[in-house]
């Protein structure tokens, strides 16, 4: 049974995988995973028809998902998927249809990176789409995490991050769309907090 589920579904983010299980993405056709690493995401959309696309700024990756592309669905481009940062994508407006962006928007430099980062993504996501992102937050942890300026933080576990909280979720969700699941953190024995936030594009 591990097998099969990883041969479906690869090692994909749990919390994507409750998005599919739900068929929240049934209707979707054109999915660009933003930062998409070696492809662990992207498994069960190459298998099953999706035209499927990824940027990441690692060539080495971008050649790994490449590879994994050719093996799971010769039929999808490889030219899909290209070196480029998330805040600089090239691609035309509203040509997606779902957008995962996982671990990615925390490596933001501060908040004018992190803001050009989402309007790029939200750009070619069309009206109706689906944004995906899992990023790390202050939230349950506000009072261990320690400012560094330009809204990066040094976490309890030793690492550097660039922290949203639910306030600055709640406003860009307003300004861009609507929440399809709630706003849900794991709080990582008070070490981390890695958020989930699902919204749908409306304008």
């Amino acid at each position: 049974m591990q097998n099969k589920l990883q041969q479906t579904y690869g090692n994909i983010d749990i919390y994507l995988f409750d998005q599919l299980l739900k068929g929240r993405y049934d209707n979707c056709k054109k999915v660009l995973d933003v930062g998409c690493g070696n492809g662990r995401n992207l498994f069960y959309f190459l298998r099953n028809g999706y035209e499927v696309f990824g940027i990441d700024q690692n060539p080495h990756a971008v050649e790994a998902v490449r590879e994994l592309s050719a093996a799971l669905a010769p039929g999808n481009p490889l030219e899909n998927f290209t070196v480029s940062p998330a805040e600089d994508l090239p691609f035309d407006d509203a040509a997606f249809d779902l957008i995962i962006c996982s671990a990615v928007l925390h490596f933001a430099k501060s908040a004018q990176h992190f803001d050009a980062m989402l309007r790029a993504m939200f750009r070619v996501l069309q009206p109706g789409g689906y944004f995906f992102a899992r990023l790390a937050s202050d939230i349950g942890i506000e009072n261990l995490v320690k400012p560094l300026g330009n809204d990066r933080y040094l976490l309890p576990d030793g690492s550097e991050r660039f922290l949203v909280n639910e306030q600055t979720l709640l406003k860009y969700t307003s300004e861009f769309g609507v929440l399809y699941e709630p706003i849900k953190t794991t709080n990582v024995q008070n070490m981390r907090c890695m958020t989930t936030w699902c919204v749908q594009k409306t304008g």
